[in-house]
């Protein structure tokens, strides 16, 4: 008999949506050598991310924790990867 298991939500955590919805929009990217994230410095792609945390925030979260998490996230990356110095 076949069994069914209900699929797990795409992200876990609100920090992984947060780091998932810049990644999409293309405001920020990995280092292709060591996978540190970088802000690209697009700011229309910020944009983007920020009112995708608006329209659909991360689930059991209010739009306003959606884009307090997001906004965690980009301020804490950097434009240069650290082991690429």
């Amino acid at each position: 008999m076949l069994m069914l298991r209900e699929r797990r939500p795409a992200y876990r955590t609100i920090k992984g949506w947060a780091i998932g919805i810049p990644l999409e929009a293309g405001a920020i990217k990995e280092c292709p050598e060591h996978g540190y994230l970088q802000c690209r410095g697009d700011p229309d792609a910020r944009l983007q991310a920020y009112e995708t945390a608006c329209e659909a925030p991360f689930p059991g979260a209010t739009a306003r924790e959606a884009v307090a998490a997001l906004h965690d996230v980009l301020s804490s990356i950097g434009d240069t990867c650290p082991d690429c110095r």
